[in-house]
């Protein structure tokens, strides 16, 4: 599956349950709503670069090889060791306190983030 581009936020559901059951603080639940995140994705075979540039500059970039532990971030900042996996076409990272799968549906970025049962879906459209 080719996942590579730059893709902007378009929606999101169950933002606000999912980002509280994981913890996150109030400063950054406020200033992850309704954020336009552009997430760039650079693929080289099996090789990721994944980075996501949040308005006002910072960006979280996290490089990995399918089957392989690589050092992460998480959307809070913690630091962790993964291995990500490719399975059924998705790419799927078990970060500490949730799941994390990408697909491409429809030309977009669908990305699936669940914690105990809480679902968080964010989509994102292609623009280069």
């Amino acid at each position: 599956m080719a996942f590579a581009g730059k893709y902007e936020f378009e929606s999101d559901e169950n933002y606000d349950d999912f980002v509280k059951k994981i913890g996150l603080p109030a400063d950054k639940i406020e200033m992850g709503r309704n954020c336009k995140i552009v997430t760039e994705v650079v693929q080289n075979g099996n090789d990721f670069t994944w980075t996501q540039h949040f308005p006002g500059g910072r960006t979280t970039t996290n490089s990995f090889t399918i089957d392989k532990e690589a050092d992460m971030e998480t959307m809070g900042g913690r630091k962790f060791k993964a291995t990500v996996k490719m399975e059924g076409g998705k790419i799927v990272a078990d970060f500490p306190n949730y799941r994390h799968t990408a697909e491409i549906a429809g030309g977009k970025l669908v990305e699936i983030y669940t914690s105990s049962g809480v679902v968080y879906k964010r989509t994102s459209k292609k623009i280069a």
